[in-house]
């Protein structure tokens, strides 16, 4: 048995966790634990596409706001 996207019927729902991070579930399915919904639902391909759009940065939210302390605290070092 192949899966062919071309024969997926189901709908599904754009889903992010606490560090930002996205992925897509079925919207029959209850979310993974530490995910939540974003409100986009639709074919596979238009919501691998939302995300495509919105999550232009794929850092953690974690690492971002890790870099950002270490860039301020270099910025302060240097002046």
């Amino acid at each position: 048995m192949s899966w062919d996207d071309s024969d997926d019927k189901t709908i599904y729902k754009v889903v992010i966790n606490h560090e930002e991070q996205y992925s897509i579930w079925p919207v029959d399915k209850e979310n993974a634990p530490g995910w939540k919904d974003v409100g986009k639902q639709g074919t596979k391909q238009e919501c691998l596409d939302y995300i495509k759009e919105v999550w232009t940065d794929m850092r953690p939210l974690s690492l971002r706001k890790k870099m950002e302390e270490m860039e301020k605290e270099q910025n302060n070092d240097n002046e």
